[in-house]
């Protein structure tokens, strides 16, 4: 079977591949395309000549193993691997079905000889017990829907059309979202059953499984606001005070919770604001973003599209899939959308907006706060189809060509970018 290629997650997870001092841990919404990456990985290992019988891969999800739910259960599938010599690939998918399954996978690392990558669909796969009995044992390689780039890529290896123009194709993927099986579906209703049925499964395998919600009606109005509001500055007091006018009435502390459940099963990933004077985070107000754009979509009729948090939400995810750090910026009252840190520990400055060629005054409001940062780090000014500006040494760039290319907010592009303006 062709598998799709997620090439930037395999480029950070292949100087791993035969390191058997620590496990890897892949984790993800469900049905982003977790399984079919650690189906590739052990099929570029094969392709190295690494023999067949020293691959040994447990689908936890699948029959045949659905019903491997306990530690000895797990250890007796994989025992007869100590038998072969040499280096061993241990591949677990969903091990969370295993309860315990901590003492198995870390047992067979202290063993030697085993280099284990294990996925999960949310972050309970990383919780407290396995932080404490891993720590130092484990990296953590989270992996997001398909970005734009992925999304055409995966198009075109489906032998499907794209159109020439990307910002047509970037107006689809925002509607269709980027969970690769909904690709499988030419009719749009059909695509949004799926990413429905998607959400349906969170609730039920990595939310109602795993914790207790006592008010699932309360819970889900909580989610809907979310996801309906996604890209907003917000805080806790600001949702309880919305919800209260919404006739919801939930406690801080359980409102706290809820979102954090949100959070630890992948449907959202909160943005916590930087002060960019005193380089510390701010407590207090945040953003929240999807982990696909699809959860919006399938839950509203309107297919009408908002810009400006959309694209925001498409900078966002594609920033954490190439391994940035991000955080929304404040400078004295003016607000950076993204401050980002490189895995090299370097900074970019990002605004993102539908457009800046409104008027003067639209300019300058995406313009002005990244001109009050001092330093020399790079500043980006991102839209979704403008005429390429030149303005105070910041890279404009279209969303479409920056994703669709897989160019990156780092010193060369900024570089490169400011060099052709000169």
């Amino acid at each position: 079977m062709r598998l799709f290629k997620h090439k930037d997650c395999l480029e950070k997870i292949r100087g791993f591949y035969h390191d058997d001092g620590v496990i890897k841990v892949l984790t993800g919404v469900r049905q982003c395309g977790k399984s079919c990456l650690m189906q590739t990985i052990a099929g570029e290992l094969e392709e190295t000549g690494i023999r067949e019988d020293h691959i040994i891969y447990l689908d936890l999800d699948r029959y045949g193993f659905y019903s491997v739910k306990t530690p000895d259960q797990l250890e007796a599938l994989i025992e007869p691997a100590l038998k072969i010599d040499g280096m061993k690939y241990l591949f677990i998918d969903e091990v969370q079905n295993v309860e315990g399954f901590e003492e198995v996978v870390n047992e067979f690392r202290a063993e030697g000889g085993f280099s284990i990558f294990v996925t999960g669909s949310n972050s309970y796969l990383l919780s407290s017990e396995l932080a404490t009995k891993l720590t130092g044992r484990y990296v953590e390689f989270e992996m997001q829907t398909l970005s734009f780039k992925e999304y055409r890529e995966m198009k075109r290896f489906l032998g499907q059309e794209v159109d020439p123009n990307p910002v047509v194709e970037l107006d689809r993927y925002i509607l269709e979202g980027g969970f690769p099986k909904a690709l499988d579906y030419p009719k749009m209703a059909d695509k949004r059953a799926y990413v429905g049925s998607v959400v349906r499964e969170i609730f039920e395998k990595d939310i109602r499984r795993r914790v207790k919600v006592k008010n699932v009606s309360i819970f889900n109005r909580v989610r809907d606001y979310v996801i309906n509001n996604f890209g907003a500055t917000t805080s806790l007091t600001n949702i309880l005070s919305d919800l209260e006018r919404q006739g919801v009435r939930i406690k801080r502390e359980t409102l706290n919770r809820y979102l954090q459940i949100l959070e630890d099963a992948k449907i959202i990933s909160k943005c916590a604001r930087f002060d960019m004077k005193s380089r510390k985070s701010l407590q207090g107000e945040q953003k929240y973003y999807l982990a696909d754009l699809s959860f919006y979509f399938a839950l509203n009729t309107d297919n009408r599209i908002n810009y400006g948090p959309v694209l925001e939400n498409i900078v966002y995810s594609y920033a954490r899939s190439l391994g940035y750090e991000v955080s929304v910026g404040r400078i004295g009252k003016l607000e950076c959308d993204f401050v980002m840190r490189s895995p090299e520990m370097e900074y970019a400055y990002v605004q993102v907006a539908m457009t800046v060629m409104s008027d003067r005054a639209t300019e300058d409001r995406e313009y002005r706060p990244l001109e009050q940062i001092r330093d020399s780090w790079p500043k980006f000014v991102i839209t979704r189809n403008d005429p390429i500006q030149h303005r105070s040494g910041i890279v404009h760039e279209n969303v479409a060509e920056l994703i669709g290319e897989g160019r990156t907010f780092g010193l060369a592009q900024w570089s490169a970018s400011v060099g052709e303006g000169c």
